[in-house]
Parts: C-alpha cells; sequence; structure tokens
C-alpha cells in the first residue's frame, strides 16, 4: 500500500505545477474586460483548498479554526466566528443584540437603530427582519458614509444601537460614534464588509464597534467564495453570536466536542427535565450559518497576502485619481475623511448635475470599452420596491441618497488589475468627458429622459 502522506504530497506538487501552467496573455484594451471585482489567488489558496478535500472533513474544522485565530490576531480582537456570508454575518451580528441574555440593553422590536439609507440592503435587513425601526440619516458626497452630526440628530429615547458601514472602505468617524454610542449606553455595529485593512486614526475599523461583521465573497478584499465574519472583544456577545450561527443552541462546545461547561448533565433549563444534555439545548431563534473547511482553506492563504492586497488596492486607486483629477468639474471624485486610511473598495464616481452628459451615457461608454461598473448597491434604499412600506423614520433629507441613486457608480481597483488596464480606464473617460464638453450636447442628468433625472435642491455636491 502506498503511504498516504508521500501520496498528499505528491497530489499538492501537482496542484503547484498545474497553477504554474496558467499563461496569462497580455491586456488588449477594448477586447479584454476590465472587471470591477474578481478572485485574485495563486497556488497557495489552490493547494489549501485541496489539501481540505483530502481531509474530507465537510463541515468547519482545523482550516476553520485556523482562520479564525488569524483574523483575530490581526484585529487584535478576542473572537472570531466564521460564517457563510458576509450577509450572515451583518444578521448573527445584529441577532446577537437581540438575545435575552443582555437583558435591560436587549434590542426588542420597536427599538430604534439609526443606519444610512445609502448602503447594501443586508446592513439594514437584519434590523427590520427582528421588528426593530431603522433610521435613516444621508451621507456626504465623496466619502459617501454620514457626518457625525447627522447620527446625532437621529437620537430619540428608543435608540438602542448604531449600525453603519465603511462604504466602500471609507470609515466612518468611528472613533466620535463610538463616544457617542458609549455617552448614550448604545451598541455599535460596523459593517467592514468592504473595509477589511481600512484604518481610522491609525486604528483598524472594525476594532471600534462592540461587534462587526466581514464579507469574503469574490468581489471583496480576501475571498473565501462565499464567507464572512463576525468579530468582537467581548466573550460574552461572542456566545451569544455563536448560539445563533449554530442552530440558537445553548452550548458552546466545538464540533465534536463535549462537555466543555463540566455540567453537561447537572443544569436546570427553562421546563425541560434537570440534567437534560446541554447539547440540546436551545436559547435562541438561531440558524445553521457555518461555513466549511473548504471555503476557510482558501481563507487561511487569502490573509497571509492581506498587506499586499490592500497595498494594491491603495495604489490602483491612487493611479485613478490622479488621471481623472482634470475632470473634477464635471464628476465628484473620492475622499476621506482626514483621520482615514481606506483601504479601497472601489472607485466611486458621481457626475454632477450640471455635467454635459448624465451616469447612464458614461456609464454606457465604458461598457461598451469593457470595463465594468457597479451603481453603489442600493442608492436610497428606500426606493426600492421591498422597502416600500416598512415601518422607518428619517431624519434630515435624503437628497444625496437620491443623488447617489441617479448620478454615482464605482469603477474597480482590486488586485486583479494592471498598469494597462487603469490607462485604458483613464483614456476611456477622458475621450468621453472632452468629447462631450467639445460638442456640448449633452442634456445634464436633470433632462436625460433615461431615469436618471433628480430634484436638485439640497444636493450637496463637493
Amino acid at each position: 500500500m502506498e503511504d498516504r502522506k508521500s501520496l498528499r504530497g505528491e497530489i499538492l506538487e501537482r496542484v503547484r505545477r498545474y497553477h504554474a501552467a496558467q499563461a496569462t496573455p497580455p491586456f488588449r484594451p477594448g477586447e479584454d474586460p476590465v472587471r470591477y471585482a474578481g478572485r485574485y489567488f495563486d497556488a497557495e489558496e489552490m493547494v489549501n483548498l485541496v489539501d481540505a478535500a483530502l481531509d474530507f472533513w465537510l463541515t468547519a474544522g482545523r482550516y476553520a479554526d485556523a482562520f479564525e485565530a488569524g483574523l483575530a490576531d490581526y484585529l487584535g480582537r478576542e473572537n472570531c466566528l466564521l460564517v457563510n456570508s458576509g450577509s450572515s454575518a451583518n444578521l448573527v451580528a445584529f441577532a446577537t443584540l437581540t438575545s435575552p441574555k443582555l437583558r435591560d440593553r436587549q434590542v426588542r422590536p420597536g427599538d430604534e437603530v439609526i443606519t444610512v439609507a445609502a448602503g447594501f440592503p443586508t446592513t439594514v435587513n437584519p434590523i427590520i427582519q427582528h421588528r426593530a425601526v431603522p433610521v435613516f440619516v444621508d451621507v456626504e458626497l465623496g466619502t459617501y458614509v454620514p457626518r457625525i452630526e447627522a447620527i446625532e440628530a437621529a437620537l430619540s429615547p428608543k435608540t438602542k444601537a448604531v449600525m453603519i458601514a465603511h462604504t466602500l472602505g471609507v470609515p466612518f468617524a468611528v472613533r466620535e460614534v463610538r463616544e457617542f454610542c458609549d455617552h448614550h449606553g448604545l451598541w455599535l455595529i460596523e459593517d467592514n464588509c468592504d473595509a477589511l485593512g481600512s484604518r481610522y486614526e491609525g486604528r483598524l475599523t472594525a476594532t471600534f464597534g462592540d461587534l462587526a461583521s466581514f464579507s469574503f465573497y469574490p468581489a471583496h478584499h480576501i475571498t473565501m467564495g462565499e464567507g464572512g465574519a463576525v468579530v468582537t472583544a467581548s466573550e460574552d456577545l461572542a456566545r451569544i453570536a455563536r448560539s445563533f450561527r449554530d442552530w440558537g443552541r445553548d452550548c458552546y462546545c466545538a464540533g465534536g466536542e463535549s462537555n466543555t461547561c463540566g455540567k453537561r448533565f447537572g443544569q436546570q433549563f427553562g421546563r425541560l427535565p434537570f440534567g437534560y444534555d446541554h447539547k440540546y439545548v436551545y436559547s435562541h431563534i438561531g440558524y445553521n450559518l457555518k461555513a466549511t473547511d473548504l471555503q476557510a482553506a482558501i481563507g487561511v492563504a487569502q490573509l497571509r497576502k492581506l498587506d499586499a492586497i490592500v497595498a494594491a488596492r491603495k495604489r490602483h486607486h491612487a493611479a485613478l485619481r490622479a488621471g481623472l483629477e482634470r475632470h473634477a468639474t464635471h464628476l465628484v471624485l473620492p475622499t476621506a475623511p482626514p483621520q482615514a486610511d481606506p483601504s479601497w473598495f472601489g472607485f466611486v464616481l458621481t457626475v454632477r448635475p450640471e455635467a454635459p452628459f448624465t451616469r447612464l451615457e458614461l456609464v454606457q461608454a465604458l461598457e461598451a470599452a469593457r470595463i465594468e461598473t457597479r451603481n453603489l448597491f442600493c442608492g436610497n434604499l428606500l426606493r426600492h420596491p421591498a422597502y416600500a412600506d416598512i415601518e422607518h423614520r428619517v431624519v434630515g433629507s435624503l437628497a444625496n441618497s437620491d443623488l447617489i441613486t441617479t448620478n454615482t457608480f464605482f469603477l474597480g481597483v482590486y488586485p486583479g488589475l494592471t498598469e494597462p488596464m487603469l490607462r485604458h480606464v483613464v483614456a476611456t473617460i477622458d475621450e468621453f468627458v472632452e468629447q462631450r464638453v467639445r460638442r456640448g450636447s449633452g442634456t445634464g442628468a436633470a433632462g436625460s429622459g433615461s431615469g436618471e433625472g433628480v430634484k436638485r435642491a439640497g444636493a450637496a455636491v463637493a
């Protein structure tokens, strides 16, 4: 019989050779796509994936443990819980705050949660699903995050929490928001799905909140294909979060382990018989949101590349910023608060209402040149059919959120892009803008007749 260890080594070496045999053809502008995001990996991810497959451990296992430990160490947080998506991470994080174990700090139906209207749906959906009331504030153009003053103005006697994303990697004023929450006894959840590696006042985002969420979808900074995580410094919150992730069970034994608490058959729970097996006691209405070891194996390899990935995103963002600065008259270019050091998710542009072209026209020109674009998620979430009848409150104007709905999009900065690709993006926008300015034939955002119209009054264009 052949030695299994030797066979495994041979298989993994062949995987390395297989990856090395893949050739990357030169980029052809206008013919090859410039993706807004995508998988960025090498032989290390493929080797880890096959190694995990050879274990045939089909749920979370040794690679999941290694990933949770690695991300927790990177962030300097005590607890990291791997889940199956960033949306699940948001769900677990918010559900944690609804636990009866939190007593008077429990978020209950009717309690208010401050958030923003211009964001991704699953930042807000857990609030609605738990029958709390989202309180929407506007964001600033350029940064696409809210000002602290807008958050402060949204406070009411019903406010229990703040749940906001660092949009496309740009940190909101998270230190100030943390102080605001501490002063008023509020929970803070940082949706960090777009912002792995971002910093505010030199400190990593996801380390200010009571809980924070991550996404490892292929478009994000690191990927597992599907995957996400919840992090917290609180062991109490981590234990509740694990319960919601793991079917709602009260037991916190790791998979394959028993009697971690030492009282498996010696406790009283509710109306169950005394000594009921703790592994089958349920203290929350939970889910099964675990990731698999196959996913985690990819993530372990990705974590080792994180510093290089963040540096590449910053470098690509800076190149686009330098190349497009000349068009600031017609385009709102991305910015960040002075205290922020973003790990950029994308390069966001807003077509100014007075520009001689619309977002639709510019996006169509880019897509025709094989350059992918994406809207800034929902724009104003409240304009979507699913949210037409939700209970909510709006504080202040949502003029910028409306302008984002009609005039904003973003381009890619992910590490798989190359200098020729970035030059193609800049050249395409140069050509389009210069033609429109010369011709003077654009109708402007307010009169395109294409659904791109917007009421200009009140829109604070930087």
